[in-house]
């Protein structure tokens, strides 16, 4: 996912990344070949294994493992990039890989290097599923040895989100330049199968009923970000399939939904969502919005929508909102009874009624980015993106909790299981 720090010359540099993108795609193309996920919430680990929290660290191309509860220490450090050196070699010889790599770093980037997006663990604690955005794939590391076990590069030239199947054996990683959601055995990397989606695939969330959502969030690095011009946006929908048979089950448009809720302002570009534990609720954030809404799956319908509150020092340009995102992370107590909400370009989080949608208080927070649960269900776990560290809140009281300082630029955070001797791979 791209990273959220503002920058006053993203218009600059995306446009000569897409200049430069541009002129080099329309003489060739390219697309990839083959060469909590689960809801693991409280769930004991199994003989050997130990409750954790991967933690990627998108700039450094490391992961930081921490503890799952209590004061989330850490634990030890992954180096997501052992092939480093071998993967810019083999982009900076290739043209149309090069410019898509200088577009990473120029646009959703920042000026950096996106080196790990997502991240899993494989059932038996043994490895750690990544994808990197720069460079366009996904890799499995041993625990032990911090060897790639295998890599996949996905299609097109871009590694976004990634989920796990309830059984814990099946890997969905969005290609996000390619349109694509390639599904893969977790523990080879063979890819079993995918399906084609809206325009920048973006979340990916499998459902107890057999089902693989994905949402897609359309064009998040341009600059043409008035309400008037949001038909430049692309494609964007949630498209659901079988995950079996990757057969599309039903596409849903939220334009038409937000349009009959009366809420023709809001953009149509899902980003994070949490379902409730029946599953029969979906809330979800989208562009722009420093608030959440509720869908109901049965009724297919937007039933409510809330507005959290605006920081006084956020920049109204909708520009300086990093691809698109004004709030962006969202997770669930385990009882369905909070929301947690990471208010991202308004620095604060806040933990959410679900039934009132009533906000607590709002902790302040730099650049907060992702929003999960902790191993025991108490907390939610913050990235802080704009800090270098990690935060928990408490979702009985709304209050700040416990953090620990994390490496560059943290991102998505993931509960894991891991042997239980484990202390890390890479002292950086």
């Amino acid at each position: 996912m791209p990273s959220l720090r503002t920058s006053s010359t993203r218009p600059r540099r995306l446009a000569a990344a897409l200049a430069a993108a541009v002129a080099l795609v329309a003489t060739a193309g390219g697309s990839g070949s083959a060469v909590p996920g689960p809801a693991t919430t409280g769930a004991p680990a199994a003989a050997g294994l130990r409750e954790a929290m991967f933690v990627g660290n998108n700039w450094d191309g490391t992961a930081d493992v921490i503890a799952a509860r209590g004061d989330f220490h850490r634990i030890g450090r992954v180096n997501v990039v052992p092939d480093k050196e071998e993967r810019l070699r083999e982009i900076y010889l290739n043209p149309i890989k090069l410019a898509f790599f200088l577009g990473v770093r120029s646009g959703p980037g920042e000026g950096h290097d996106q080196f790990v997006d997502d991240m899993y663990a494989t059932p038996d604690g043994s490895s750690m599923v990544v994808s990197r955005p720069s460079f366009a794939d996904v890799v499995s590391l041993d625990l032990r040895t911090g060897r790639i076990n295998w890599r996949f590069p996905v299609a097109g030239y871009r590694a976004d989100h990634m989920a796990v199947s309830p059984d814990g054996t099946r890997v969905a990683v969005s290609a996000s330049t390619a349109d694509t959601v390639h599904v893969l055995d977790i523990g080879t990397g063979r890819e079993i199968g995918s399906f084609k989606t809206g325009d920048k695939p973006h979340e990916n969330v499998f459902t107890s009923d057999g089902l693989l959502w994905n949402m897609s969030i359309g064009e998040v690095t341009t600059a043409l970000d008035a309400p008037w011009l949001d038909w430049t946006k692309g494609d964007r929908r949630i498209t659901v399939v079988d995950a079996t048979t990757f057969k599309t089950v039903r596409v849903i448009d939220m334009r038409e939904r937000l349009d009959a809720f009366g809420r023709s302002d809001l953009s149509d570009a899902v980003r994070p969502v949490a379902f409730t534990p029946d599953e029969k609720k979906l809330y979800l954030q989208v562009s722009f919005y420093n608030g959440l809404l509720e869908y109901d799956v049965t009724t297919d319908r937007i039933t409510r929508a809330k507005v959290l509150p605006g920081n006084p020092k956020t920049d109204p340009d909708r520009t300086t909102w990093v691809n698109d995102s004004r709030h962006h992370g969202l997770s669930m107590s385990p009882d369905g009874g909070k929301l947690c909400v990471a208010g991202t370009m308004d620095d604060y989080a806040t933990v959410v009624d679900r039934a009132t949608l009533q906000e607590g208080p709002l902790v302040e927070a730099s650049k907060p980015y992702w929003a999960t649960v902790s191993g025991d269900g108490r907390s939610c776990v913050i990235s802080e993106s704009g800090a270098d560290r990690v935060t928990a809140i408490d979702f009985a009281t709304g209050r700040r909790g416990a953090s620990v300082d994390v490496g560059d630029h943290p991102q998505r955070v993931r509960l894991a299981h891991i042997p239980a001797d484990w202390a890390g791979v890479d002292g950086r």
